[in-house]
């Protein structure tokens, strides 16, 4: 077509030839030829490597993981890059935003794991997702300041059952009541507590103390009284219950102290157990249940700005005649939304999608570093697997099989992909 002779033609090409064909032919080739030998190469297995895909527990978790990427991953990030992309098409900082949702993906994988593996850290004063949903979860259900309080030796109060405590015999008014327990470090006391005070009568009430009978040094302090370097329990729950049930309830003042009405009079004394509820640690996202979930949710957030370009690439060719002629005509927003401009972009998202698709049955980095040791075997997808059967398990030939069915996985994802390019290409 240009008059260049063959000769030359294939001589230009060349170098691209022998580089595809060291990088790329020979590799498949080569993975090919060993996918069908045993361990030291030497012996023909035939197709027991390819069998051992089907069999093997943690080969047969890879693909089920990777399948959980593949229906997952591209399709959030597809859709949060489609949601981000139509709607900073009017405001002002639009760019300034899809900068920043982009600016992820100048970060590394191996840079990402590492950011959410701290992420994704049990312990809230490390972990910033457990630092905010122990945040919210204790704005509504605030956790106990005395979680491991128990009675002592000796004491009037007895376990009921649900982590409660009651006390062993009925109370009578005028007479103080001593409600001690132990188990709680000084150093995890609540700030506000002060030094317990001793009972005082009262007429006509139940009035007594609750408070922390532990004296620190061996043989120091009196049991189940009140010392001078004891403190209280501020904000202990205390309820009056006759026949099963509550008549009256108080909560303690900052030296343990609290004081019920004449109706606690003949009834006995409960510990609910929301005093001593452990306090709220959070979710285990890089435990065996969420580990997968959690890791897919950092892919999202580096590969969604990359969906939000091309589909505002995409959106910025769709005719404008067509959107307005929609709303003249009525439509809503969430109309033209879905049936004009989900319609004209359907390429763009396709290419991102089938995109995204081929990539995360590649991935490994984010795997690799987040999961946890402990939590490796149920996050393991198919290109982990294929290097730790390679280097970890030296087993190289099931190591070439199972880059082999990577290779089947992606072929007919490229295929189409490029049938449809040739398609669009052609009109």
């Amino acid at each position: 077509m240009t008059g260049t002779r063959r000769s030359i033609a294939v001589l230009f090409l060349l170098p691209a030839f022998l580089l595809l064909g060291a990088l790329v032919v020979y590799p498949i080739g080569y993975s090919l030829f060993r996918s069908f030998f045993d361990q030291s190469g030497d012996g023909f297995v035939g197709l027991d490597n390819y069998t051992e895909l089907f069999t093997d527990d943690g080969i047969l978790t890879a693909v089920k993981n990777n399948a959980i990427w593949v229906l997952l991953a591209p399709t959030v990030a597809t859709a949060l890059g489609l949601v981000f992309a139509v709607l900073t098409e009017r405001i002002r900082w639009g760019t300034a935003f899809k900068l920043v949702v982009f600016m992820p993906m100048a970060i590394s994988m191996l840079a990402a794991g590492i950011i959410f593996r701290l992420v994704y850290e049990q312990d809230p004063d490390r972990g910033i997702a457990n630092a905010v949903w122990v945040g919210v979860h204790d704005t509504f259900a605030e956790s106990s300041a005395f979680p491991k309080a128990h009675p002592g030796r000796e004491s009037p109060l007895e376990a009921a059952g649900g982590g409660t405590f009651i006390t062993r015999e009925p109370v009578r008014a005028g007479k103080p009541v001593m409600l001690p327990l132990v188990g709680v470090a000084p150093d995890n006391m609540p700030d506000d507590a002060k030094p317990a005070a001793k009972p005082v009568a009262e007429q006509g009430r139940v009035s007594g103390t609750t408070w922390q009978d532990f004296t620190r040094g061996k043989g120091v302090g009196t049991l189940n009284g009140v010392d001078s370097s004891e403190f209280g329990y501020p904000g202990m729950r205390i309820e009056a219950v006759k026949d099963g049930e509550v008549v009256a309830s108080a909560k303690a003042a900052a030296d343990g102290s609290f004081t019920l009405p004449e109706e606690a009079d003949g009834a006995q004394l409960r510990l609910p157990a929301s005093n001593f509820r452990e306090a709220y640690n959070g979710v285990d996202w890089l435990g065996p249940s969420l580990i997968t979930p959690a890791i897919i949710g950092s892919y999202i957030w580096m590969w969604a700005g990359f969906a939000m370009v091309l589909i505002a690439a995409g959106l910025a060719t769709v005719p404008r005649e067509l959107l307005e002629a929609a709303r003249v005509d009525g439509a809503n927003e969430w109309q033209v939304f879905r049936r004009i401009t989900v319609p004209l972009l359907a390429p763009v998202l396709g290419v991102v999608l089938v995109t995204l698709m081929i990539n995360v049955l590649k991935v490994f980095d984010l795997v690799y570093i987040i999961a946890p040791g402990s939590s490796q075997d149920d996050a393991n997808v198919l290109a982990l697997e294929l290097y730790r059967k390679g280097f970890a398990e030296d087993q190289p030939g099931i190591a070439s099989a199972i880059a082999m069915f990577l290779l089947l996985l992606v072929v007919p994802v490229m295929i189409y992909n490029i049938r449809r390019l040739r398609r669009e290409g052609g009109r």
